[in-house]
Parts: C-alpha cells; structure tokens; sequence
C-alpha cells in the first residue's frame, strides 16, 4: 500500500492520478457512444444481429469496469463514512485560523533560537530555483532523537471527527514561516519541498497562508490535495526529474493570482503553467 509519506511513492500517486483522469475521459467517451447506441438500437436488436464477438468483448469489458469501480466506490463510501467530521461555523473556522497561525508563530519563535543559516551546499543545490534573499533568510532545525510534537489542538480537532489531518512526527519537515524544522537528516527533495513552503508563506504572509490551508482541508479532508501542499509535491516531482530549471516563486505567483490556492481538489499540475 503506497504511504504518502515516503518521496517515492508521492511521485507515484500524482501519476495515478494522471492516469486516472485520462481513463476518466476515455470512459466519458466510451458513455457517449454507448449513449448514441442506445438511442438507435433495442437491446434485442443488438442480441440478435450485432457482431457476436465484439459485442460479447464490449460486454465483458463494462462487467469488468462495473465490478472494479463498483469495489472502489464501496471502499470510497466506507473510507469518507469513517472520516467525515462534523460540519464547523463560520465562527469555529475563523477561531480555527487564528490558533493555527498563532501556534505557528510560536513554533517559528521556538526553533529559531537554536536554528543555523543554511549551509552554502544547501543553497547552491537549490540557487537554480530560489532566490538568493529567500535562500539567505532560511534557518533550519535538524532534530536529534526528538520530532516536532502534535499541535495541541489535534485532540480538539479529533474529537469533531478529523481524522486525517497530517501526522507532524512522520512528516520529513515542517516550515514554520521562514524556519524550517527537519524531523530526519536534510536530503535534496525535502528540503526543497519546505522551500517551496517557505515561498508561499513570503508570498501570501502567515495569516493568509494559514486561512488557505485551513479552508482547504475542510473542503478536501486530505492535506496532500489542499492545494498548497498539492503545488508542492507537484513541484518536488518536477526538481526529483531534473529535466528543467524552474523558478519557484514565478509559480506561486501564478496560483495566487489565479485563485488556485481557493480551489480544492481543483488544483492543476505546476506544470501546465
């Protein structure tokens, strides 16, 4: 079972995705002309004078379909039944932003003081696609036989039936505005993944930032599809192929100005712009 923790299988599941929309699209198609079908021919019409062979190929592949999607939507239906938390006021969601950002001001001031400056190996793997004052600014944290804790506040969110908010021992880093705190040793993929954080937070400013991923999980129940985290793993995949340089800043820009932090569940591939 793939663990969206662990890098490589984050590459996998966004090309799942992929390959599931394309399969979306090919099934629309297929729905269309089985719809056009429909409407000119009786089932007893076809039975008796469509070509047997492919006719019986047609029906055993939608049986097959029918029974594969019909298993995932039962498994969906259990999975969204177990985490569907109880709805939150306007008033509960506000107090919710305002505590969330208020604990990552906290953190950023706890870790600071026994931050360092990022070391200039750290920075010359990542000057292609951050600027040098971002990269300058950037104190980082690496833990030694102790994991960022829980928020104290999870035990309150659980108790209204989140159960899927991310699990901050597991996570390889956490970005606390401009600090960033590494659970494990530094590698090339986590760190750029908390720089591209750490851009979105300079970009949006703390309160805004923290709004947008609030009211994303609300709408999505996952963290790796509210739309911040979602640009970032999709920004992570892209710098692990080294296949072009890119200048993550640009990209943040685009998505603020394009509303697509507001969109749940709507985000699209870094790449496609």
């Amino acid at each position: 079972m793939y663990s969206w923790e662990k890098p490589e299988d984050r590459v996998a599941i966004v090309h799942m995705n992929a390959e599931l929309r394309y399969a979306q699209l090919e099934l629309l198609s297929a729905h269309c002309a089985t719809h056009q079908l429909r409407l000119r021919f009786s089932a007893e019409d076809l039975a008796r004078y469509a070509q047997r062979d492919v006719l019986r190929k047609s029906a055993e592949a939608a049986s097959a379909l029918n029974e594969y999607y019909a298993s995932i939507e039962k498994r969906l239906a259990s999975e969204e039944k177990a985490s569907d938390p109880v709805a939150l006021t306007e008033e509960q969601v506000c107090d919710g932003i305002t505590r969330i950002a208020a604990y990552f001001r906290e953190q950023r001031e706890h870790y600071l003081r026994s931050s360092v400056p990022l070391s200039a190996h750290h920075k010359a793997m990542m000057w292609p696609f951050f600027s040098p004052a971002l990269l300058d600014q950037i104190k980082v944290v690496v833990l030694e036989g102790a994991r960022v804790p829980i928020p104290p506040f999870y035990a309150e969110a659980r108790n209204l039936g989140f159960e899927t908010l991310p699990d901050f021992t597991h996570l390889a880093s956490l970005t606390f505005v401009d600090v960033i705190v590494f659970n494990e040793r530094i590698t090339e993929r986590a760190l750029f993944h908390a720089l591209v954080h750490a851009v979105q937070f300079q970009v949006l400013g703390l309160e805004r930032y923290v709004e947008l991923f609030v009211r994303g999980f609300l709408g999505t129940k996952l963290h790796f599809t509210v739309p911040l985290e979602a640009q970032a793993f999709s920004l992570e995949a892209k710098f692990a192929q080294h296949t072009e340089r890119f200048y993550v800043e640009e990209q943040v820009r685009l998505w603020a100005d394009q509303g697509r932090y507001e969109r749940p569940g709507k985000s699209e591939d870094s790449r496609s712009a």
